[in-house]
């Protein structure tokens, strides 16, 4: 009897008196133990911030990876796409350079009938696009007119290139044609040769 009943104290100690390892991890601890923190609810936060660090690593890997598999395509090539876009530009440049860049080789002057155009030893045409170094004008031209003898440089100085306040000055003639900067004039009827007026500082302002 005595033997019946240790048994049966010693079970129910085992069963209520002494903490069951497995137990506390399901249920609260004792508050001498460290007090009322769920171990189970600390595996399972720790779990989840582990699973999104992972989950976040992996898409930036796919991400690194995607990048590379672009760059690496056949036809994509990051040197010739940069080559062909900046030579593109530069050719257009170039062209509108040579388009902008031929001088008149002589330079020659004319009347109204002389063609117009850029002048050279094989084609004798006139210069329209005239620009005097020293006052720094574009020279202007009317054609069929001559200036008046009356013409002085005040004149120019103060009225160019208003044509409404020059044309006081202008005289009719066919088959002439009146030239004027700031500080020269002329009236030419013939095909001339401007390097043989070496008072005028005119010059081929490029085509």
């Amino acid at each position: 009897m005595a033997k019946e009943l240790d048994e049966l104290l010693d079970e129910v100690e085992s069963k209520f008196c002494r903490p069951d390892p497995k137990g506390l991890g399901m249920a609260e601890r004792p508050k001498g133990c460290g007090g009322g923190i769920l171990s189970n609810d600390e595996n399972g936060a720790e779990k989840k911030e582990n699973l999104r660090s992972t989950e976040r690593f992996k898409k930036e890997d796919d991400l690194d990876s995607l990048i590379s598999e672009i760059f690496e395509e056949p036809n994509f090539d990051k040197k010739s796409f940069k080559l062909k876009s900046k030579s593109s530009g530069n050719t257009s440049v170039r062209a509108s350079i040579q388009g902008l860049g031929k001088s008149c080789s002589p330079v020659y002057l004319g009347g109204s009938t002389a063609p117009c155009g850029i002048g050279t030893t094989t084609s004798q045409r006139v210069c329209d696009h005239l620009r005097c170094i020293a006052c720094d004008f574009w020279v202007v031209t009317y054609d069929d007119y001559l200036w008046d003898k009356s013409c002085d440089y005040l004149f120019f100085r103060n009225n160019m290139p208003e044509f409404h306040k020059l044309k006081t000055k202008l005289v009719k003639k066919k088959g002439a044609r009146a030239y004027a900067c700031q500080c020269s004039w002329r009236t030419i009827e013939e095909l001339t040769d401007l390097q043989s007026d070496h008072q005028l500082h005119w010059v081929c302002g490029k085509h």
